[in-house]
């Protein structure tokens, strides 16, 4: 798994309850060698959308086909999860590079502060 990923892993969920297998997107490789992977939950819930935080993602977008959803979702840079490769079931498409920049610039941007 590499940055840009589009994978399905069992992510716990917001309200409680066990974890679900959901669409996240592979941000970057962590160092060391426990939970290697920094994702992000991709969801189909649309109404909590946060704007320059989170990313939608649909039809009209010219890497949807490629990222492997099958509906208008939201990149959701608030759901930040950090995994073992172990734990992903397998990759179903990307995300274009440029994107990929985007939300990593804008999850920069908030973690240093600079971006309030």
């Amino acid at each position: 798994m590499k940055p840009g990923d589009v994978v399905l892993i069992r992510l716990p969920q917001a309200a409680g309850g066990p974890p679900e297998l959901r669409p996240a997107l592979v941000l970057a490789s962590l160092p060391g060698p426990f939970q290697s992977l920094l994702n992000c939950g991709i969801s189909t819930r649309l109404g909590n959308l946060q704007p320059d935080w989170d990313e939608p993602i649909g039809p009209d977008d010219a890497d949807y086909s490629a990222s492997g959803l099958h509906q208008r979702s939201a990149i959701r840079l608030s759901y930040l999860y950090a995994a073992d490769e172990r734990e992903i079931s397998g990759a179903i498409g990307r995300v274009a590079p440029e994107r990929l920049e985007r939300l990593l610039h804008r999850l920069a941007q908030r973690l240093t502060g600079s971006g309030r």
